[in-house]
């Protein structure tokens, strides 16, 4: 199998964060910046299909309220994204900071 240039394997995710860090250019921190969107959107699909399998009925969940749920979990998706890192943006950093 080829190895694409785009994809990230196992194998990739083994990363020392002083790697990311190695150049400060503003290409960098522009690819920074999307990382850390893409990382926050990816926990807000999550957030988002937790919702949708529905454990349990909700007398509060009417469809009136899910306009606000949507915002609330992008909002929280961006917080989580923001605090704590789960490595999807490092691993994109270091993805394609390799040449």
């Amino acid at each position: 199998m080829s190895q694409n240039t785009l994809s990230i394997n196992a194998g990739f995710t083994n990363f020392n964060p002083d790697q990311i860090y190695q150049k400060q250019d503003p290409e960098n921190a522009e690819l920074r910046a999307v990382a850390e969107q893409f990382e926050a959107m990816f926990v807000y699909e999550m957030m988002k299909s937790s919702r949708a399998a529905k454990l349990f009925d909700d007398p509060l969940n009417t469809s009136a309220s899910e306009p606000f749920l949507e915002m609330m979990d992008k909002e929280i998706s961006q917080k989580v994204s923001d605090r704590s890192s789960l490595g999807i943006a490092e691993a994109i950093m270091w993805q394609f900071n390799r040449k």
